[in-house]
Parts: C-alpha cells; structure tokens; sequence
C-alpha cells in the first residue's frame, strides 16, 4: 500500500523538522539564560503559566470532553510525571552545556520502547535491544564515569528522559479514549497545576525580563510543537527522524559562540549513537508496519517522544 498523499512529501517534512529543532534549540538557550537569574522550578512554572494562553484555541474541544474519573486520575499522574521531568530539565539546563542536555535527551525514544515492553506488551525484539544496547553505549560516552565527573546535571537528565518516557506512555493509553489534541492540552494544565507547590517554595518576584523570556520560551516551544505536527503529516517519521541530529550540532555551535561551553567530541560521539539506534528502531518499525507484519509503535498516533514538550 502506497503513504497517504499528505505523506509522500520528504523535503518538506524534513524543512518542517528542522524548523522544530532551530525552535527547541532557541527555547533551550533561552533557558539556559534565565537560568543565571531565577530559580528554574519558579521558571519551569512560569513557563507553563504562561504557556497556557496558548490553550485557547482548543478549549472548546476541552470543555466539550467528558472526563471520567480514571481519565482524571491518569491525567493527573502523568501531570505529576511531567512535572518531575520539566524541572529536572531545567536544573539541567543550568549545570551542563547545551549539547549534553541536547544529546542526552534523546533517550527519551529508548526508554519509550523498554517502558512499552514492559507495560503495553509491546514484542522486545532482537533488533529493539540491540538499539538500545548502543543507546546505552552512546550516554556512557558522554558520561564517561570515572574518566570525568559525573554532575548533578547529568544525573537530572537521566532522569528528566525517563520521567519524559513514562510520560509518554501515559499519554499512549490516554489517546485510547480521548482525542490527542485534547490530551495535550490538558497536559499544560495539570503540569501547571502540579509545580504550583514547588514553585510557592522557591519563589522571588520575577522582573519583567525575565516574564518576557519566559513567554518567548514558551513561544518557541509551541512554535516547534507545531513545525514538528507539520513534518510528520507531510513524511513519515521515518523520514523526518534523523533530522533531529542537527538539534544537537545547533547545541554544539550555540553553546560554543554563545555561551563559551567547549566543544566536547565525546558528546557528539555518544549523541550520535543514541540518534543512530532510535531512528533504526524508527526505521525498522516503519518498514515492517508498512509490510502489515507487526503492530504499530507505542506512540503511534499520540506525541512523539522526540517532541519534548517543555
């Protein structure tokens, strides 16, 4: 069976995927500029806030959704895991270099696939673990343990992808029930809702630098939620996926020009092994769904993992 019309667009998939990354790229260096002057669970909080004028355009599809109490349970767990995962992203984004949050994040896509194996029933075949052993290769090149020191920032990243991939998976059973736009929209709203304690703890009275940077984070983030919508109707994700890679050599060259952060070939090396094996595993599960021989991926249908939704 031949990809739907709307599907048959690679250059333009692949342009729309590269306006999503320069969009995260910029949302990342913005952070890692507000992070000198706010603390970054008040500014992951804010960020949220102010992210939510955003959420007009879909509030009548919110308010016309009957929820049901385990709708709401899940909504609320996985608000709570999201939550977990944007502030650990955030300290992140203080305490290492661009390229390292960059490359490590893409293990969010891994523990999407050990997480589906697990909990969906998804079949763990030789090909997925064989990915995600050089996954893990990639992240102990970057981490190189007991070759350099291993910062809280790194430890917060692997955490931020794991929370992230658990936030995911949640979002896969969600969309069982309830239409992927407004599972989206109500994760703006209980993300919000669950870093309002952690937020009333640290909190400073913002200036309205630091507001306006935060709207232009947000901005920037809804900007390449959307390029990246765009890319995936017009290409399969197959297609578009590695062009995720120069996410991390824009992190590379803005953390080096603007941030004076060295440039470290052992992140790259590490990231582009974890990129390698997500988009085989991107690319084997594409070719084999095409062939009508195995169920669809674990997201399918829901949000990529790719999409970071900060």
């Amino acid at each position: 069976m031949s990809p739907p019309k709307d599907q048959n667009r690679p250059i333009v998939g692949m342009l729309w995927m590269l306006a999503a990354g320069l969009s995260f790229v910029g949302m990342n260096a913005l952070v890692k500029v507000l992070g000198t002057s706010m603390n970054p669970i008040q500014a992951a909080f804010l960020r949220y806030v102010l992210g939510l004028v955003f959420l007009l355009p879909a509030l009548r599809a919110l308010l016309g959704t009957p929820l049901t109490r385990r709708n709401l349970t899940l909504f609320g767990v996985r608000g709570v895991v999201h939550a977990i995962a944007v502030m650990l992203w955030f300290f992140a984004m203080t305490r290492i270099p661009l390229a390292e949050v960059t490359a490590m994040n893409y293990m969010t896509p891994i523990y999407v696939t050990l997480g589906a194996a697990l909990f969906l029933g998804e079949r763990l075949a030789f090909r997925r673990i064989a990915a995600i052993g050089v996954a893990v290769i990639g992240v102990l090149i970057i981490l190189r343990p007991g070759f350099r020191e291993v910062l809280p920032g790194h430890v917060a990243m692997l955490g931020t992808a794991l929370a992230l991939g658990a936030s995911y998976l949640l979002a896969k059973v969600m969309v069982r029930d309830i239409r992927p736009s407004v599972v989206v929209a109500h994760l703006s709203i209980w993300v919000t809702i669950a870093l309002i304690p952690f937020a009333v703890a640290v909190w400073q009275p913002p200036t309205i630098r630091d507001l306006g940077i935060l709207f232009v984070i947000a901005s920037f983030a809804t900007a390449g939620h959307y390029f990246m919508t765009l890319a995936l109707q017009a290409a399969p994700v197959a297609v578009t996926q590695p062009v995720t890679f120069l996410q991390l050599i824009w992190a590379t060259l803005l953390g080096t020009l603007a941030f004076h952060e060295r440039v470290d070939v052992w992140v790259i090396a590490g990231g582009t092994l974890i990129l390698a094996a997500v988009s085989f595993i991107t690319w084997r599960e594409a070719m084999l769904n095409k062939g009508g021989t195995t169920r669809p991926t674990p997201l399918q249908g829901a949000e990529s993992p790719a999409s970071r939704r900060y």
